[in-house]
């Protein structure tokens, strides 16, 4: 027997799921160590007690799509409203390159997920999901690619897949950055450990650098915002996601056909930058972080709270087979390309511990990685401006294009 919730009983229970995930979060060391959101905690627990349920009594529940849908398109409007061209000029050459280098890993990351699920008998398409859509893109790509997989593409259960892999990728990631980075410091003698006295000047150095700017890089910061402020910027949203819904009729079955969300990023971006630089606007940052953080902590929480873990039962080998291959690639790429390209001192080093971050996992993870390296052996200016700039919102402009081609290519 399956119950449908209606929006108000999602928005409940996802809120639920929220304040259950913040609670194991604050209280399991693990959790914390490895930076896992928590919607995507207490997701997880709830997708176990439903798939428990679901085996015991055969019961299972289904949530509300359209407020998912509304709060994931709000999401990644908020992602393209934070995307300001003028900051590009901050990050210099070493920003393009490291963009280089992280648009050549995406590619590389997809044919090997699409390698390996063609090679074991799968629809290619599960290993994209084990690829770049999950890996690179984190939960919230992977929920709105997985939901377009499974209705337009005929791949059940992609959307459980999708979590699964973001999940693996987001721990895995946390992981393998601080170890490689130790490694290639070490192995080329970059830098020495510091005393904790050089470490407690470094953290205040680091908090300067950083600024308010980061949009995703720090969920929990208190932002201080006004009711002016909150509904100018729920204008702008709602101005993202009205261009997103006319650009999806007006595209379709066109050449440049591309799905909603994507509009609705790339309507931030346009908006944004048309205010700021020619009408000279000023935007609301605090604001638009604010909003968009909810949006996705609520959206994940939905998504997870929907999942129907019984539909991986088949897929558990092979994604194993195909995400332990894809963290591999993700080491030897950034030990081997990232950490050359980007000059090979220290800089480099932290550099390819934030690629592991959010080449496997997401944005706070790069962070956390190069925070480890960091107050250990010290300030990288360079790394702690490229990375944000790059994981907060150009890696997924950069992920729906190559994603966007591999689908139009594969059609």
């Amino acid at each position: 027997m399956e119950f449908t919730f209606n929006a108000f009983y999602t928005l409940i229970a996802a809120v639920i799921v929220l304040l259950l995930g913040r609670f194991l979060v604050n209280n399991i060391d693990f959790l914390r160590k490895y930076n896992i959101p928590e919607p995507v905690a207490g997701g997880l627990v709830a997708a176990v007690v439903s798939l428990l349920v679901h085996n015991l009594f055969g019961y299972s529940v289904t949530t509300s799509s359209e407020l998912q849908t509304s709060f994931m398109l709000v999401f990644f409007a908020s992602i393209g409203l934070s995307a300001n061209f003028a900051k590009l000029k901050e990050g210099g050459v070493g920003l393009v390159i490291f963009l280089v280098c992280v648009a050549s890993f995406i590619v590389v990351q997809n044919f090997v997920g699409i390698s390996l699920a063609t090679l074991m008998g799968l629809d290619p398409l599960i290993g994209l999901i084990a690829g770049s859509i999950t890996l690179t893109g984190g939960h919230g790509t992977a929920g709105a690619w997985g939901t377009i997989l499974e209705t337009e593409h005929g791949i059940q259960g992609a959307l459980a897949l999708g979590m699964a892999s973001a999940t693996f990728g987001l721990i895995i990631g946390g992981i393998i950055g601080g170890p490689l980075a130790k490694l290639l410091i070490n192995r080329y003698q970059l830098s020495d450990p510091k005393t904790d006295q050089d470490n407690n000047a470094q953290n205040q150095h680091e908090s300067n650098e950083l600024g308010e700017y980061v949009p995703f890089e720090y969920p929990h910061q208190v932002r201080l915002i006004t009711a002016d402020n909150a509904i100018t910027t729920l204008g702008l949203f709602a101005a993202c996601l009205a261009f997103a819904d006319f650009m999806t009729g007006y595209s379709k079955g066109q050449w440049y056909e591309l799905p909603t969300f994507v509009w609705a990023l790339g309507g931030g971006v346009i908006l944004r930058n048309i205010l700021e630089s020619v009408l000279r606007v000023k935007m609301f940052d605090r604001a638009i972080d604010v909003f968009g953080n909810a949006a996705l902590s609520l959206y994940l929480a939905m998504a997870l709270l929907s999942l129907k873990l019984w539909q991986l039962a088949d897929l558990a080998g092979p994604l194993v087979v195909i995400l332990t291959a894809q963290t591999l690639t993700m080491a030897l790429y950034a030990a081997f390309v990232t950490f050359r390209v980007m000059g090979k001192n220290y800089d480099a080093a932290v550099l390819a511990a934030g690629h592991c971050g959010f080449g496997m996992g997401a944005t706070p993870t790069a962070v956390a990685n190069m925070q480890a390296i960091t107050n250990m052996y010290g300030p990288s200016h360079k790394a702690f401006l490229i990375v944000p700039l790059c994981g907060a919102f150009f890696v997924d402009l950069i992920n729906a294009t190559v994603i966007q081609m591999i689908l139009k290519f594969m059609a």
